[in-house]
């Protein structure tokens, strides 16, 4: 792993001290993970990452996706969110990396999907992130950025204001993955969920 930026090393130090409570802190979440992992179109065999993985809550939902015969990856910057994954058995649905979705110890084109929950207001460089990102997604491959809840209800819990400069809102959003080589496919801001999905073009 690279050496760390001072976001990098606020994002581990914000994850580290929420480690240990985040999954009581949000139990009812995953039917959300796996009706958006549902939209992925991953089939069997195939081979996915989820990219920011936490706590590997996503990690059941790949793995049935792609079945025994399927690749799945989590990575995260953050050792501690990593060890609770570990503790809850998710490192059984998948491999965990401990990695900068930076710099990604991964082939060229080697994925079909790439899943990120709650990764993108993490980003420290988003566009140049999510050219990584796609660095390691194959022709056709599919990116899913997802979060349990929408915008605004997120940014109630947060007890902050949404702005029009939010980077998920749909037009910021459209130019940023445009910018990185992405291409939206979809775009759903419900309170339940947020859902965008790009495919990687060329």
């Amino acid at each position: 792993m690279r050496c760390m930026s001072d976001d990098h090393t606020h994002v581990q130090e914000f994850f580290s001290a929420r480690a240990a409570d985040w999954d009581r802190r949000f139990p009812d979440d995953g039917p959300a993970y796996a009706a958006a992992v549902a939209e992925l179109g991953l089939r069997e065999g195939g081979r996915v990452l989820d990219a920011g993985c936490g706590t590997g809550r996503a990690l059941p939902a790949l793995r049935a996706a792609v079945g025994p015969s399927g690749v799945v990856l989590g990575a995260d910057l953050t050792p501690a969110m990593l060890r609770e994954a570990v503790r809850a058995g998710r490192d059984r649905d998948g491999t965990l990396l401990l990695t900068d979705v930076a710099a990604l110890p991964l082939r060229s084109s080697s994925l079909d999907a790439v899943f990120a929950a709650g990764l993108i207001a993490h980003l420290p460089q988003p566009g140049e992130n999510l050219r990584e990102i796609r660095r390691v997604v194959r022709r056709g491959g599919v990116l899913a950025l997802f979060h349990p809840i929408g915008r605004a209800a997120l940014a109630a819990r947060q007890r902050r204001e949404l702005t029009p400069d939010d980077l998920r809102a749909e037009p910021n959003l459209r130019a940023l993955l445009t910018g990185a080589g992405w291409r939206m496919t979809s775009y759903a801001d419900e309170d339940t969920r947020f859902l965008a999905l790009a495919v990687r073009d060329a």
